[in-house]
């Protein structure tokens, strides 16, 4: 026969004689046969060139589709099913963690194995799954139910399963296919901030928005997280690190790697870290580049003095158009750093509609200052922050006045 010797998986196999191809390989032979290898054959391939022929093929199994075909294979045995579902399972458990373990559980789909999906089905109904000891199995299983389920990904939400790195480096093709990734107060540390980075690097990626507040990263884990923010794949829009025991170091690698794919990020919450003056410095120099668009900055509770507010102001003001809102509060400004912002405010360019200073250590002569640029410029700005600085009875007057001014006439002050 002049096909004996060819092989049936070869893309040079013309293919309007697969069907008689099939006949042959059959003929006299088991069917699991040509079905080992042809899942040993699609396996050899990342590039996934044989997995529909592979589920296609492992369709032919179903004796719906047995009826269909009319004879044209040998009809499959209930044992055969049986056999290259078992060999199926093994190539699952032999392989680590993959995109290419999916199509094996799409192939469990088509002779009707359900097993393993079953068993994590099981957990996330009765709702165990952060206590269960997952096996390398399981968990492939469980990224094959969460990609296949009807509800839809754009949110990923971490504490729904287990508040781990081993549970977000395991369901990385999960946060991938997501535009939302809330990680928040799971208990990750830098190990989880390399796996992000790979998915950031993705072009398939659709993560827009990713919340790592409340973990312990530190300034290692940021650098991580900065190999995938350089990347020009990466179009990460928001990013939260709130309370992540960033220092300055963190905060440099942070600043260097936005400046290099600056034009996506739109949100940047940092509060609650140590960045101090050199940190903010660092910042700043990403503020000043024309191709950063970003709106909004958190700062709260990062240790910024009177030199890291000049530096700021002096950063928004070369590119004033972009920023919406400034969360500064709980930092050591005083007088002397709140008084380098009305250069900003004054700016015809200014856009900023929120400024938040409230426990700033302001006294009578920043409120007069900020209340002086306000009145000068028809300001875009709706909310003013002041809780906790406890202006003198002039100075409440100044700024109850200052509401009724025709420049601030929707601007909003709260906490005097």
């Amino acid at each position: 026969m002049p096909n004996r010797d060819k092989d049936l998986m070869s893309p040079q196999q013309p293919p309007r004689t697969m069907f008689q191809r099939l006949k042959w390989q059959t003929t006299g032979k088991p069917m699991t046969t040509l079905q080992k290898g042809a899942v040993d054959k699609a396996l050899e391939h990342e590039d996934g060139r044989f997995d529909l022929f592979l589920r296609f093929l492992l369709g032919l199994s179903l004796e719906s589709n047995q009826r269909l075909l009319r004879g044209l294979i040998k009809k499959v045995q209930h044992e055969s099913k049986e056999e290259i579902g078992s060999y199926i399972k093994t190539k699952i458990r032999e392989m680590p963690s993959s995109e290419r373990v999916l199509n094996l559980f799409h192939c469990l789909n088509e002779v009707n194995d359900h097993s393993l999906v079953e068993e994590v089905q099981s957990f996330l109904s009765a709702g165990t799954l952060s206590a269960a000891k997952l096996s390398s199995t399981q968990w492939s299983a469980l990224v094959f139910v969460l990609l296949t389920s009807e509800e839809k990904l754009d949110v990923f939400i971490l504490r729904k399963y287990s508040r781990s790195d081993e549970c977000l480096l395991r369901l990385q093709p999960v946060v991938q296919e997501s535009q939302t990734a809330l990680l928040n107060s799971c208990g990750l540390t830098e190990r989880s901030c390399a796996g992000l980075a790979s998915v950031l690097t993705k072009m398939s990626s659709k993560l827009k928005k990713l919340d790592l507040s409340g973990n312990s990263i530190g300034d290692i884990g940021v650098q991580e997280l900065c190999s995938g923010l350089v990347n020009p794949n990466c179009a990460l829009e928001t990013l939260r690190l709130t309370d992540s025991r960033i220092g300055e170091d963190g905060f440099r690698a942070l600043a260097s790697a936005l400046r290099s794919n600056p034009s996506h990020m739109r949100e940047l919450r940092l509060s609650v870290n140590e960045a101090g003056n050199s940190g903010v410095k660092h910042l700043s120099s990403l503020l000043e580049d024309p191709n950063c668009k970003l709106e909004k900055l958190h700062l709260t509770d990062c240790s910024i003095g009177e030199e890291g507010f000049r530096a700021l102001a002096s950063a928004l003001r070369s590119n004033p158009s972009h920023m919406r809102e400034l969360q500064l509060s709980g930092n050591k400004a005083g007088d002397s750093g709140v008084k380098h912002l009305p250069s900003l405010l004054e700016d015809p360019n200014c856009k900023l509609e929120k400024l938040h200073l409230s426990n700033s250590r302001i006294t009578d002569e920043g409120f007069r200052a900020l209340a002086s640029a306000l009145r000068s410029n028809p300001s875009a700005l709706r909310v003013l922050g002041l809780y906790g600085n406890h202006p003198g009875p002039s100075t409440q007057q100044l700024l109850s006045e200052l509401k009724k001014h025709p420049n601030c006439k929707h601007l909003q002050i709260h906490g005097v």
